[in-house]
């Protein structure tokens, strides 16, 4: 059981790219990580399966968890690996 005290910390940076085109969403996203303090987190909101950005992710020491919200959102919590 969790602790009801105990809240997941608030994202340094948010960037919803629910309502902009691609690359904006991939763009934005780079922005904030380059911004990003060490124990910092991105918090991204997009309708679809990023799968480039993950890529990029991957490839460049970053970790992440995805969720979807019932609206279809895609939650995505970016940190440094």
């Amino acid at each position: 059981m969790s602790d009801p005290e105990v809240m997941p910390a608030e994202p340094e940076f948010v960037v919803d790219g629910r309502e902009m085109q691609p690359p904006e969403p991939l763009e934005k996203t780079m922005e904030a990580l380059d911004k990003l303090p060490p124990d910092g987190e991105v918090l991204l909101l997009v309708y679809c399966h990023p799968l480039p950005l993950l890529n990029i992710l991957r490839n460049n020491g970053y970790t992440w968890n995805e969720s979807v919200r019932d609206d279809g959102t895609h939650e995505i919590r970016i940190r440094r690996a």
